[in-house]
């Protein structure tokens, strides 16, 4: 059984909290979370049977020094060079996975990109835009939140733009 998070909001995670404080409409999807499963967003993806075109991973990366969040689909990879140019930055990498954690309130495999500690720029990759709901993570690992793209987009004030690579 999962230990309780510090982090846990009474009545949810404070993505599902910041998601029914905005009024929006979300589906939340709860799966067994096995430690042993090489990838966070392929378990969610065939967990919940859907396709991973519509499981979306949170990614965050260091921006010419800035952290921005990154949202793109499990099936794909992230094309840094792509999100630097879509936020107008030059280079981007990968950030410390500690750093993410801490700037974000979650732990890696359950960075949400609603209800964070401290908000951040973020880029939707625009594949989002080519489906009715996607999944992204609720706050915690085998939690998943489902909504419309663009009430995501909305809500996090991202920035839409091919960002992902097969």
């Amino acid at each position: 059984m999962a230990k309780k998070s510090k982090k846990q909001q009474p009545g949810g995670t404070p993505a599902t909290v910041a998601l029914t404080a905005a009024g929006a409409t979300y589906t939340v999807h709860s799966y067994d979370h096995d430690p042993a499963h090489p990838s966070y967003g392929e378990e969610a993806a065939e967990a919940m049977g859907v396709s991973p075109d519509r499981v979306f991973k949170t990614l965050v990366a260091d921006v010419d020094g800035a952290l921005t969040v990154a949202v793109v689909p499990v099936a794909g990879q992230l094309d840094l060079k792509a999100l630097a140019a879509a936020v107008g930055g030059k280079r981007a990498a990968m950030a410390d996975p500690a750093l993410a954690e801490r700037t974000t309130g979650y732990v890696r495999g359950g960075i949400s990109p609603l209800g964070q500690r401290k908000k951040l720029p973020t880029v939707l990759d625009a594949s989002a835009s080519a489906h009715t709901t996607i999944c992204v993570s609720a706050g915690r690992r085998g939690l998943e939140v489902e909504l419309a793209p663009e009430d995501l987009a909305k809500l996090t004030e991202a920035v839409l733009a091919p960002v992902s690579r097969s």
